[in-house]
């Protein structure tokens, strides 16, 4: 994690997966943990918590670089100069280094490039005489201590330059750097095996060396490997699917004791395309044809699983048991070798393979090779060919095998009748099968047999063509053989070479009929070779008749280097005239070399990969336009290089290619339809899936339906496209990956879902690649972003570094939902991980004007603004206007609850509002969610989805969940309201009503809420005038378990926008909104007893000045009521508080753009002062979107009677201020008064000795009371009927607690079962019980404050009965006979005689067992 300078405002977060603040120290601490678990909800993209110390606006003409830790908190370290950029970035040790355009940082002076140490927080300049021009690209060569960099500058180097940081100095790089085009690099990235670096941007190169810059190739699936050269890479395997092939001694690991899976790997170095030896033994691979077979060398991939590898080896041919001397070319040199034994195999995982030649074609039936060194456990190969002359086919087309990596075998066709002969051969005990024709002595040409070979070529260059014939001693038809007249086809523009043959050999023979280029025009493409009889046949032939012998045909590959013109299809060139490239330069690391490449590159300098530079410079046929340049380069373990860029190719090997392609094989190749549409930017892989960064909408040839915006996938082993969500709403700048995710910066402001749902995120977004979906980033920020970097690494992870021009930024970044908790210093904060988008649907009874999207600029306001004004105008008459539906842009999360999970014994959120998802099943819902806090996933209901809004949601004690809001719901007719059986997975369309409106409106409920005086009553209200039958205005009551809606007494009209309770037992009920009484009156707070069934006004009604949108109890005191909402013209907000006599104004500094959506009251940690308002353990939370002169603008403030604490701000995905829903919490009757919990063992131990002081205590008194009673009685009589047992001694509560548990153990039964046998004598015996203590109607009643605050021992009356009780917190039970609680579980008191632990009993599980009396009430 990267510390912050002095000036940063934002902090980082410092634990995983929540971010706990630790510098608002004077915001008031809010005890979370006495509410169980809490939740925030709102429409907002980030948010921070409020500190005035700290600038809350940024200077977008700057560029702001910002640190990101691996759990995504940002922090501003500092600025660049107005009009200064950042678009470079990497790290050496613990320093990291951007560069850009810029002539300062912070509070450093530095020019284009600088250093920024996180242990010091202090920006530097880099030495002195750096580059005197902008800075576009950075490498870091960590090993070396080198920063290279690379732009369009003319000093130290022209374009590039070296920062070595060990000598604190600059240098020009070896070659001196570039020319022409511009002279810019734009992209500096290592190969695949970090030996090398690799240039792109606008540049010229020349060459003096005869460089093959291509050949066409029919075989394009041969993977690259740098351990080949052009000439090995051309020539054909040998199909070996016939011979005989042994691995000894093999693996006992059957998944890799297959010797022939490596002749042609089906797949990745791994199971089943692997070989492996037996452990600590060297093996030996032996391959027989039995056939003669001409072959230049052998192709060896190693594997790289973890612990084998092999690492020298040796060959020996068969049948002569020659130990073969053999030719390479080093892949960390490029220098060629030779070796004997043992030949080194390279363990580099990036080296595909290698090829090791012959120093001449060598004519063998097999080959013998042996593994003698490895590493790890045993030596083992991934791949093992043996490699032709060039190319071959047989006359006998059954033996014309596919050869590896081949689209098709070699092939022959043939006239006229042949039968198949075998002759011997020069290699003992093999034999050699062709074919034979008898024709006629003088036969016409024209009526002849013919026979022609069709060889496959793997690619084009210089070919000499040998047909074998077999001596006519060992077939004794030496009198019948004649001439052939031989006619070769070899491609490209060469004309067909003819040649007259005498088959007339005794002995076998190679004749060679063709020497020349073989140039295939295209992929289709085949060499043939046609022989028929001769024009002037000679010999007379023997009875009349001449034999035709059509045997193999060999070709020898002389030299991968071919002439052609560019007509053939096949671009090279190949002279000694200088050559040029374009955009691409490779220079090796280890090279000691010193050149000029603004000039021409030596012939020493020269590497395998230059030749990319010159296929691009032709592709544009040499001519560069003015915008055409290759941004970003990088290179697959296969060896293909993939370059991507601003351009288009109409000729060469990738004619109509745009944007991007890959150089394989030696040749540029287009890649699934032809590229992309626009500019590519940048790249990054993973594994074979190539991300791509641009500005781009679709591939160049329309196939992804415009998903493919700004960000794509293409998958390098299928040659496919895949989308990327639908990508982002701008141009991307910049890509890169981190732990799994895809991250992603441009100038644009939503991410996109395959669905077509946006989400917030204001330039920079996280793809996750496993879960296939967008993410939250952790901070949110918003501007047009140009650099993503990953920095050094940590206990904590990989730090990041990105940079931009920032409007603005929030430490938190979650789309709609955060989790609360208590922190070291603060509160800590858990955004939701999920990505949530705009809802791409919505119900058809929502009007257009409740369904926009985001809000203007500026604060954004709870209530529609255009129609505050005739909306909010003072009724007088007893039907008042229905009040607006509130703003709610898309994504927006407007209601939440808890909900414990009795299957998987997990507390789940459940939210609900205007907004869209993916779920687990990659399926898009809407509307409402469940989020799991531990796993980090969010699920759908299943069943049909809501369209609409949802904007109230309660669970109750049968799991069923109610939903609310403005929607419609494809069961029943289900209109706002909604019940969703969670056990069972579905809607309950029995339990659903259909709402009506009142003239002119729409249905909405917005809020559903319980009353503990009235079970199984749920209060629904919000704007409606009936359900089903029952007429009920703005408000109802529905009985779930009569499934009855009914009205609160009389009824009321209008709308509902806030409830609350009050009394001991919410017997009163407290309702803001617009409402007109029973009596008439038009009464914006009112208050229904359920005792008696009527309503009535809260204080005087014209004390409210308008509409109310929240109301709050405090601690359910009827004479403390807050109340909050706007005046009756819409022109400004208010806030009221009730003392139980008369309303006063609280809220006169809210500014008129202020909208309250919630208040409620919150307990503390601390204290704040007392007043006659609020009680010092408590503060009142004001949500919504509000302003105030004194601190600004904040989403939620918090008030302690006096004064207005802000306390959150949010912003919106537009970077307006967001606005705050809700904070709902899982303890619905959390206590307020401060407790300090011991820890469970502290508060055994302290009741141990408490019980053993009072046992000591007992016996003392008992033992003093004996003596003195005692002191007269020496003459006293023995009373027989004295009973010992007529007082029952019982041990302490504790210690009997703890004998039960272990009793509960032991033998599965209770002891309290047992107990109390004084009481049920009592009862037997008609006796009166103890009084009951809280009195027959309650009137003792005091609610306690804490479990143990309330009256002990209740049990003791009647110890058969038990009560219930809900769990505060979560205790894990692990103890003996303790019993395991989850937060919001009901259980049953069996004993509560003791202060501080509890018998009691689960009634889901049947379980019982003692559990902290404080962790319940």
């Amino acid at each position: 994690m990267f510390p912050f300078s002095s000036s940063s405002k934002w902090l980082p977060a410092v634990v995983a997966s929540s971010f706990a603040h630790s510098v608002f120290a004077s915001l008031p601490l809010i005890d979370f943990s006495r509410m169980g678990q809490v939740a925030l909800t709102g429409a907002f993209a980030g948010l921070s918590l409020f500190d005035d110390s700290a600038p809350t606006t940024f200077d977008p003409s700057t560029t702001s670089l910002l640190s990101r830790t691996p759990q995504g908190a940002l922090t501003n370290l500092g600025n660049t100069n107005p009009g200064g950029s950042i678009l470079a970035g990497c790290a050496i040790d613990d320093v990291f280094y951007f560069a850009g355009s810029f002539s300062s940082i912070g509070n450093a002076t530095a020019s284009y490039v600088a250093s920024y140490t996180p242990s010091s927080g202090a920006f530097s300049a880099l030495g002195s005489n750096g580059p005197d021009g902008p800075i576009n690209a950075v490498h870091c060569d960590v090993s070396n201590g080198n920063l290279w960099v690379g732009g369009r500058f003319s000093s130290p180097g022209s374009s590039v330059a070296v920062w070595n940081t060990k000598s604190s100095t600059w240098s020009a790089p070896p070659f001196k750097g570039f020319s022409g085009a511009g002279a810019q690099v734009l992209s500096i990235a290592s190969n695949a095996s970090t030996s090398s670096l690799m240039f792109s941007g606008s540049f010229l190169t020349s060459f003096s060396q005869n460089i093959t810059s291509s050949n066409d190739t029919n075989n394009p699936n041969v993977p690259y490997s740098s351990g080949a050269s052009p000439f090995s890479s051309s020539l054909v395997p040998i199909p070996l699917q016939n011979a005989e092939i042994e691995g000894s001694p093999s693996s006992l690991n059957a998944e890799f004791s297959n010797v022939e899976a490596i002749l042609c790997p089906a797949g990745p170095d791994g199971p089943g395309n692997t070989w492996l030896a037996q452990d600590g033994n060297s093996a030996v691979i032996t391959v027989r044809t039995y056939t003669s077979m001409s072959a230049y060398g052998i192709r060896l991939g190693n594997t790289f699983i973890s612990g084998y590898g092999t690492t020298g080896f040796s060959v020996i041919s068969i049948p002569d048991n020659t130990v073969q001397t053999l030719s390479y070319v080093d892949p960390s040199t490029g220098q060629n070798m030779t070796c004997t034994d043992s030949c080194p195999l390279s363990t580099e995982s990036s080296i595909l393979y290698q090829d090791f030649l012959f120093s001449s074609p060598v004519t063998l039936s097999g080959v013998q090779i042996t593994l003698s060194e490895w590493t790890g456990a045993a030596p083992g190969l991934h791949m093992m060919q043996i490699l032709s002359s060039g190319a071959f086919v047989s006359a006998i087309a059954n033996q014309n095998a596919q050869s590896c990596f081949a689209p098709n075998p070699s092939n022959v066709t043939m006239t006229g009748t042949w039968t198949t002969e075998d002759a011997s051969t020069l290699i003992p005990a093999t034999l050699q099968s062709v074919l034979v024709s008898t024709v006629p002595v003088g036969t016409p040409v024209s009526q002849a047999p013919t026979f022609t070979w069709m060889p496959y070529v793997s690619a084009a260059g210089q070919y000499e063509i040998n047909l074998i014939i077999p001596g006519c001693i060992n077939f004794q038809d030496c009198t019948r053989r004649t001439s052939v007249q031989v006619t070769v086809f070899p491609g490209g523009d060469s004309q067909p070479f003819v040649s007259i043959i005498s088959q007339q050999v005794q002995n076998d023979a190679a004749i060679l009929i063709y020497s020349g280029p073989i140039v295939p025009s295209s992929s289709s493409f085949v060499t043939t070779v046609t022989m028929t009889l001769s024009e002037s046949p000679v010999g007379s032939g023997q009875d009349g008749e001449y034999d035709l012998v059509a045997g193999n045909l060999e070709l020898v590959l002389t030299s991968a280097d071919v002439l052609s013109s560019s007509g053939s299809g096949s671009s090279s060139n190949n002279s000694s005239a200088t050559q040029h490239g374009f955009g691409f330069f490779e220079w090796p690391l280890s090279s000691s070399a010193s050149i000029d490449a603004t000039s021409t590159v030596p012939d020493s300098s020269v590497t395998p990969l230059d030749s990319v530079g010159i296929e691009l410079y032709n592709s544009l046929g040499a001519v560069i336009p003015g915008a055409t340049e290759v941004t970003s380069i990088i290179q697959h373990p296969s060896g293909t290089i993939f370059i991507g860029g601003n351009f288009n190719f109409t000729t060469g090997t990738a004619s109509g290619a745009s944007n991007i392609v890959a150089f394989t094989n030696g040749s540029l190749v287009t890649i699934g339809n032809d590229g992309l549409n626009g500019a590519v930017s940048s790249l990054a892989l993973y594994g074979d899936d190539l991300y791509i960064g641009g500005s781009f909408s679709d591939t160049q040839n329309p196939s992804m339906e415009g998903k493919l915006s700004g960000v794509a996938v293409y998958h390098v082993g299928s040659n496919s496209w895949s989308t990327v969500g639908a990508g982002v709403n701008g141009p991307v700048a910049g890509i890169g990956l981190s732990n799994g995710q895809l991250c992603v910066v441009g100038n644009f402001t939503e991410t996109i879902f395959s669905s077509g749902a946006t989400s917030g995120a204001g330039g920079f977004a996280i793809w996750d690649i496993k879960n296939g979906s967008w993410v939250n980033s952790g901070g949110f920020v918003l501007g047009n972003m140009t650099l993503f970097s990953n920095g050094s690494s940590s206990s904590q992870g990989e730090s990041q570094f990105i940079a931009g021009n920032i409007q603005s930024m929030a430490e938190y970044g979650s789309t709609g939902f955060v989790m609360l908790s208590n922190g070291d210093n603060g509160p800590s904060i858990t955004p939701l991980n999920i990505q949530l988008g705009s809802s791409p649907n919505t119900s058809a009874s929502i009007t257009t004007s409740q369904r926009r999207g985001h809000g203007p600029r500026g604060p954004v306001s709870w209530i529609s603004r255009h129609l505050k004004a005739t909306l909010f105008s003072r009724q007088a008459t007893t039907s008042p206007a229905s009040l607006p539906a509130p703003l709610t842009p898309a994504p927006a999360v407007l209601a939440g609850t808890f909900w414990s999970n009795a299957s998987s014994s997990r507390d789940l959120a459940i939210i609900g509002g205007n907004f869209s998802f993916l779920s687990s099943s990659s399926v898009l819902s809407q509307g409402v969610a469940i989020y799991d806090p531990v796993s980090l996933t969010i699920s759908a209901l299943a069943g049909p989805q809501i369209f609409g809004v949802v904007r109230a949601l309660l669970v109750d004690s049968s799991q069923y969940l109610y939903v609310g809001g403005e929607f419609n719901l494809s069961i029943a007719s289900a209109n706002g309201f909604a019940v969703y059986d969670l056990a069972a997975q579905q809607w309950l369309s029995s339990m659903t009503q259909p709402f009506q409106a009142s003239s002119g409106g729409s249905v909405v409920v917005r809020s559903i809420t319980s009353s503990t005086y009235q079970s199984n009553a749920m209060i629904v209200a919000g704007s409606f005038s009936q359900v089903g039958s029952v007429t009920c205005h703005g408000i109802c009551l529905f009985d779930a378990s009569l499934n009855q809606w009914s009205i609160l007494g009389d009824g009321i009209q209008g709308d509902v926008w806030s409830v609350s309770y009050a009394g001991s037992n919410n017997e009163i009920l407290i309702v803001g909104g617009e409402i007109t009484l029973p009596s008439g009156v038009v009464a914006n707070v009112a208050q229904f007893s359920f005792s008696n069934a009527t309503w009535t006004a809260i204080g005087n009604p014209t004390d409210i000045p308008g509409p109310v949108t929240a109301v709050e109890v405090n601690g359910g005191n009827s004479s403390s009521i807050f109340a909050g909402g706007r005046t009756n013209d819409g022109s400004s907000a208010f806030m009221l508080f009730w003392d139980g006599i008369s309303w006063s104004n609280i809220g006169t500094t809210l500014q008129s753009s202020s909208n309250i959506s919630q208040l409620l009251m919150v307990p503390l940690q601390n204290t704040h002062s007392p007043n006659g308002v609020i009680e010092s353990d408590r503060m009142l939370m004001v949500s919504g979107s509000l302003s105030d002169p004194s601190f600004g603008s904040a989403s939620s403030i918090l008030f302690d009677g006096e004064a207005f604490i802000p306390y959150i701000t949010s912003l919106s995905a537009q970077g307006t201020i967001g606005f705050i829903s809700a904070l709902f919490y899982s303890i619905a009757n959390f206590s307020f008064a401060q407790q300090n919990y011991l820890a469970t063992g502290v508060v055994i131990l302290i009741s141990i000795s408490i019980a053993a002081g009072v046992v000591f205590l007992v016996a003392l008194v008992g033992i003093i009371w004996t003596l003195l009673s005692r002191r007269g009685d020496s003459v006293a009589k023995y009373d027989s009927n004295d009973d010992d047992d007529s007082i029952q001694h019982r041990p302490s509560s504790l210690l009997e607690h703890i004998n039960a548990a272990t009793r509960t153990t032991i033998l599965g039964t209770s002891s309290f079962n047992n107990i109390g046998s004084d009481k049920e004598e009592m009862a037997r015996d008609g006796g009166v019980a103890d009084p009951d203590p809280f009195g027959p109607d309650a009137s003792n009643y005091l609610r306690a404050e804490t479990p143990s605050d309330a009256v002990i021992g209740t049990l003791a009356a009647a110890e058969e009965y038990s009560r219930p009780a809900h769990a505060r917190y979560s205790f894990d039970g692990a103890g003996e006979g303790e019993l395991p609680l989850v937060a919001g579980l009901e259980v049953e008191i069996l004993d509560d005689r003791d202060t501080a632990w509890w018998y009691a009993r689960n009634p889901q599980t049947g379980k019982e067992g003692v559990v902290p009396a404080a962790y319940l009430y």
